[in-house]
């Protein structure tokens, strides 16, 4: 069996973050989404797999190859324009042949489900129970078969989601051909389920267990966490006297954690990184390659990108920073309102109690710069000395 992996898109609710990077490519546990995906994949037995690529579509190509290191074999489509899920489903017809496996490159599944769903017969989706329906698809189930796909309505139904995990026959191509233009511009696979399921082919559902889907920027901490709880103790680093690490702490090669720092796991540090000294790295916290955490500094629960600095007396929590950024010495994230209420960011309420900042690529700040709860900062922003960033910036602004 063949999987069919949609990462075209660029995720446009994950901006500023996939402003210089596909959505599958933003990293989770210092790697890309995608990369964990395909562990699931290939540990479920599958070793044939085709990625239909298309925004930055090189990044994915440079990463995975032809998938010598995972010891499977990775072929590619390209969907030229992001047309929909059935229009990328399409570009796969010439590589698949009888019965495939269909999953979107953004979500974090499990071996198990995968395993489980490839071993149903003729066309199945995965399916789960979600509390908030909003922007997904919701499912309406009978007699152990799926019957309808409401996708993102206001006022659905049913509180049971498409998961966007797919077994299908090469019926589906004839009904992708026959698929009209959504209401959103696209080509929609629901839709082409939904022609089938007028024409009488039935589309069974399996449960699945566990399913994280990656919307929003703060849905990428929730998945972080989970990922890093799995973390085992793992260091290829030097450690200097009178460092305190406790937990499942991974620390990768060329990285020093210099005197006085105090680590609690799970926390995953990259190569080549500087740490400390005197700082204090909190649970679930991910610090990619090549990135400087300095004295006095304070990190908790957030995503560190590759190469970026914060260097002095910064505390930041339950944020993301992108690539190359450089935080000036005293710049401090909030990440709880003061009546301690949910944090909105971008106009969405994140249903979070604490949040900090996401932040773009390559953002730097002057000293004793504050960054209010819930602030987006686009790339290339420059935050001048004592200002005060809230809200959304748009990318290559000056803040002073």
């Amino acid at each position: 069996m063949k999987a069919v992996i949609l990462a075209a898109g660029e995720g446009n609710r994950m901006r500023p973050l996939t402003r210089t990077r596909p959505k599958v490519m933003l990293p989770l546990a210092n790697k890309p989404i995608l990369e964990h995906l395909l562990v699931e994949v290939i540990a479920a037995g599958i070793k044939e797999l085709i990625f239909v690529v298309g925004y930055h579509d090189e990044q994915v190509r440079d990463y995975f190859g032809g998938g010598e290191k995972w010891g499977v074999n990775i072929a590619y489509a390209n969907q030229r324009k992001q047309l929909g899920t059935a229009d990328a489903i399409r570009m796969s017809e010439n590589l698949v042949d009888g019965h495939f496996m269909v999953m979107n490159g953004d979500v974090i599944v499990n071996r198990k489900d995968i395993r489980k769903l490839a071993a149903k017969r003729g066309n199945a989706l995965g399916i789960i129970e979600v509390k908030d329906t909003t922007g997904l698809g919701m499912v309406e189930l009978k007699k152990g078969k799926v019957v309808h796909i409401y996708e993102k309505e206001k006022n659905p139904p049913s509180t049971t989601a498409n998961a966007g995990f797919y077994r299908l026959t090469p019926d589906i191509f004839q009904a992708i051909s026959r698929t009209p233009v959504s209401p959103r511009g696209e080509y929609e696979i629901t839709d082409s389920l939904g022609i089938m399921m007028d024409n009488g082919i039935d589309i069974a559902y399996h449960k699945i267990s566990h399913w994280i889907d990656l919307s929003y920027p703060w849905d990428l901490l929730t998945a972080n966490e989970w990922l890093l709880a799995a973390t085992r103790l793992k260091n290829l680093g030097a450690i200097e006297e009178n460092v305190v690490i406790k937990g499942a702490v991974s620390i990768g090669k060329n990285t020093t954690i210099r005197s006085g720092s105090y680590i609690v796991g799970p926390v995953m540090i990259g190569e080549g990184c500087d740490i400390g000294p005197n700082c204090y790295i909190r649970p679930f916290t991910a610090i990619a390659d090549g990135c400087r955490i300095g004295g006095a500094v304070e990190v908790k629960n957030c995503i560190i990108m590759r190469n970026s600095k914060l260097p002095h007396h910064n505390y930041i929590g339950d944020s993301i920073v992108g690539e190359g950024c450089n935080l000036g010495a005293g710049t401090k994230v909030a990440n709880l309102r003061l009546d301690k209420k949910e944090v909105w960011a971008n106009g969405v309420n994140t249903g979070k109690r604490k949040l900090g900042a996401i932040i773009g690529d390559g953002v730097e700040t002057g000293i004793n710069v504050c960054i209010n709860v819930g602030t987006v900062i686009g790339n290339g922003t420059l935050i001048g000395p004592g200002a005060v960033a809230s809200g959304v910036i748009l990318p290559g602004s000056q803040v002073f």
